[in-house]
């Protein structure tokens, strides 16, 4: 791992247009960068994770006048949402440009775009390109997995197979950002996060609403019934249940203490669904690293504030347990 000094970020940046791969910071998470104008340098990124050559990445821009270089027929709300949102946790889905690459858009016609509020993030696209240009990062993590949100977590999972790892501190967000399609006339909440549709409905005067199961949405990271998933088995109970839990399995709670005999991993999480989101994968990576034969994650409020979390628990979910 690398301080994330002006030379390290420059020496970073450099990797970057050698056609490397560099590990860095977002208020998300941490990415898995590659030039996104380089097919081959992109090609490893889904070499490294593990990842299906579909699924699509999301392309970092130091600011929102790139977007011009990446996608056409912008919408104006595409402009209002990158004015209001960016540098932020909010990716548009907008149709791509001619020479945007396949590779990128998992074969689409359509290309996500966002500017991550991180310092180090954007001074290494500022160091990257002065010319519109991109990076690729999906999350630096093994495809399927918990996501990392510090540069140790990418050490465990990636280890010696990528260039470099940018430290950054621990991510300010701790989840994934909003995706939000505007390639199709309406918007549509594609992936969850922080920015909610009342936030969205605040600038574009109008709802977006949720994918529908039979609708031929593009196909966005993250949006896989099963994601974000531990090693370990994993369910959800209501804090009713908790009665019947082992003694020996490791919890996420956060209304229920530690009960006197409860002798495996106990974690509280906050009963905020901000600071539950910002240690959610933490949280899943310390149960997972245990013995325990199972997690169990009290249920969470069904509140609205709530919608992202829930959305990568459920996922988390489908997925635990998987070789």
């Amino acid at each position: 791992m690398s301080a994330a000094t002006p030379d390290e970020i420059a020496r970073a940046a450099a990797l970057l247009r050698a056609g490397e791969l560099v590990a860095l910071p977002t208020e998300t998470v941490y990415g898995l960068g590659a030039d996104a104008s380089n097919a081959q340098a992109v090609a490893k990124i889904f070499a490294a994770k593990g990842r299906p050559a579909d699924h699509p990445l999301i392309v970092h821009l130091a600011d929102a006048d790139s977007i011009i270089h990446w996608a056409h027929e912008i919408p104006k709300e595409a402009i209002a949402l990158a004015r209001a949102f960016w540098p932020g946790p909010l990716t548009l889905i907008l149709k791509k440009e001619a020479d945007v690459s396949d590779i990128v858009t998992g074969g689409q016609d359509t290309v996500g775009l966002r500017v991550p509020d991180h310092p180090v993030a954007l001074a290494l696209l500022h160091a990257f390109s002065s010319d519109g240009g991109g990076i690729a990062a999906p999350s630096a993590n093994r495809f399927g997995r918990i996501s990392p949100t510090t540069a140790q977590h990418v050490a465990d999972d990636l280890g010696n197979t990528i260039s470099m790892i940018l430290d950054g501190g621990a991510c300010q967000v701790g989840i994934e950002s909003t995706i939000l399609d505007l390639s199709r006339g309406e918007p549509v909440i594609l992936r969850p996060g922080m920015i909610g549709i009342d936030a969205i409905a605040a600038v574009i005067g109008r709802r977006p609403r949720l994918p529908q199961q039979t609708e031929n949405a593009p196909r966005v990271s993250g949006a896989l019934a099963a994601h974000y998933a531990p090693r370990t088995p994993m369910r959800m109970l209501d804090r009713e249940q908790f009665g019947n839990i082992a003694r020996d399995s490791a919890v996420l709670a956060f209304s229920q203490s530690k009960p006197e005999n409860h002798n495996g991993i106990w974690i509280k999480a906050s009963g905020k669904a901000a600071e539950y989101a910002h240690d959610l994968y933490a949280n899943l990576r310390a149960l997972d690293a245990g013995s325990a034969p199972a997690i169990t994650v009290e249920t969470i409020p069904d509140a609205s504030e709530w919608d992202a979390v829930r959305d990568r628990l459920g996922r988390a979910v489908t997925g635990s347990g998987a070789a």
